[in-house]
């Protein structure tokens, strides 16, 4: 790992990667290599999850492939430099803001969408100039190995290395002094990763989690809030950082909300004891076992059939919910949606808002009023007003968190902002020359000096 980093910190230090050109012709590389290894990837990805090649596609590759292109085709007006004006106490002068790469990058991937959530940031660092060290999850076994094999033996170890491995080397590699590191994963492990960082000063990027709430207000449109929630939640088997996490509905529209619940999920999920295309398998037996300890059998409205032997959970949502539950104490990444019922919407929000800030927020209404007494009551990462999860899938739109939820974004030229940082110059010539900040200093200078700063 040592020989890796100083390989990598050599090669900055040619500049070789600042190179705009440099940096487009590697990622058309990194785009031909993956295109050329699909087949591939969407095996891994089946032998891991069981998912099939439309929604991996779907969930996967075309995010990462999007933003390749749009690095690729805005590349050098991000990296020109900015203009910006100039104050008249330093006229005559030129300001201007010049984005440089951060140097040797450190990227530690998820295991839920192991393609996307190592490769994305990847993408963007890459983008920005930098050497990347990728350690991707090792709970997915093929992602991770088909990952080392097809970057390390079309990359340079000193430019773009994956380096396999679980917990010990992870711990190993933050040790090191890199000049960023970009974690997506659990709280807990953001912590520890934090931690490590401080020794070294590097700054850090935490995509992280938490219980995102959606909001089902009592004029939502049913039939399509509900195809929404129900393909966001239950997407990838609801292994998923901005999943719906559980819904809050307004009483009135309770048993009307649940019954809708009920018939789409019978109609896209025919799940009973085998792995359908339409449906992911829980990642491993502790996660499924965790899962399935959260399930109360007298709250099940639908759903909650298990089968251990092929980590599968059907599509599940329970009623008559409370914070109090256990099945609110924690996110509960997986295919489980618990529904509150509320009649004041002010007691809601505060009961969210007691809690750690979420990932996500989901709003299903017309009333613009509610609409906007949400989003400015309740702190989250990003969300959507009537769609659910979506709301990645723009690169205009930065995507991160808040508080225990994340630090930091990317995504499109987000993602070249978090991986550059911004030097700001003040050019002047040698032409003109006040005599106003030199000694000697008088009564008669500072009052010309109040006149002009203030």
């Amino acid at each position: 790992m040592k020989e890796i980093l100083s390989a990598q910190i050599f090669l900055f230090n040619t500049n070789k990667t600042k190179s705009v050109d440099f940096r487009v012709k590697e990622l058309k590389k990194f785009k031909k290599i993956l295109k050329e290894n699909e087949d591939l990837l969407y095996k891994a990805i089946y032998t891991d999850f069981g998912k099939s090649e439309f929604e991996t596609y779907m969930t996967e590759l075309s995010g990462i492939y999007h933003e390749i292109n749009i690095a690729v085709k805005k590349l050098k007006k991000w990296s020109k430099h900015k203009k910006v004006k100039t104050n008249f106490s330093n006229f005559p002068a030129k300001s201007y803001i010049i984005p440089e790469p951060l140097g040797n990058t450190l990227i530690i991937g998820a295991w839920n969408y192991p393609f996307n959530l190592s490769l994305t940031p990847v993408v963007a660092s890459l983008a920005a100039g930098n050497t990347v060290v990728l350690k991707p999850s090792e709970l997915p076994s093929e992602t991770s190995k088909i990952m080392a094999k097809i970057i390390n033996e079309n990359f340079t170890k000193d430019y773009f290395h994956v380096i396999e491995g679980g917990e010990k080397e992870t711990s190993e590699l933050l040790k090191l002094k890199f000049d960023k590191i970009f974690f997506t994963g659990s709280i807990p492990v953001g912590k520890i990763v934090c931690q490590a960082a401080a020794k070294n000063l590097t700054p850090v990027t935490l995509e992280l989690g938490g219980k995102s709430p959606t909001f089902v207000l009592a004029d939502a449109d049913i039939p399509i809030s509900v195809k929404r929630i129900v393909w966001a939640k239950f997407l990838n088997a609801g292994q998923t950082c901005v999943a719906p996490d559980y819904v809050l509905v307004d009483k009135s529209i309770e048993k009307k909300f649940l019954n809708a619940l009920k018939k789409e999920i019978e109609k896209n999920y025919k799940v009973e004891n085998d792995i359908t295309e339409n449906y992911s398998r829980i990642i491993n037996n502790k996660n499924f076992d965790r899962l399935n300890n959260l399930l109360d059998k007298e709250k099940i409205f639908c759903g909650g059939k298990i089968n251990k032997k092929n980590r599968l959970i059907t599509p599940t949502v329970m009623q008559n919910i409370s914070f109090e539950d256990a099945i609110m104490k924690d996110e509960i990444f997986g295919p489980i949606l618990p529904v509150i019922a509320f009649t004041n919407l002010n007691d809601a929000i505060n009961k969210v808002k007691q809690r750690a800030k979420p990932l996500a927020c989901y709003i299903y209404s017309k009333n613009k009023r509610l609409i906007n007494k949400l989003l400015s009551e309740i702190s989250f990462g990003g969300g959507a007003v009537n769609e659910s999860l979506m709301h990645l899938t723009n690169p205009n739109l930065p995507f991160g968190g808040v508080g225990f939820s994340g630090i930091g974004n990317y995504h499109g030229e987000a993602g070249f902002r978090t991986f550059s940082h911004y030097k700001s110059i003040l050019h002047k010539g040698f032409g003109f020359e006040t005599k106003l900040k030199y000694f000697p200093y008088s009564a008669k200078k500072l009052k010309k000096l109040k006149n002009i700063l203030e």
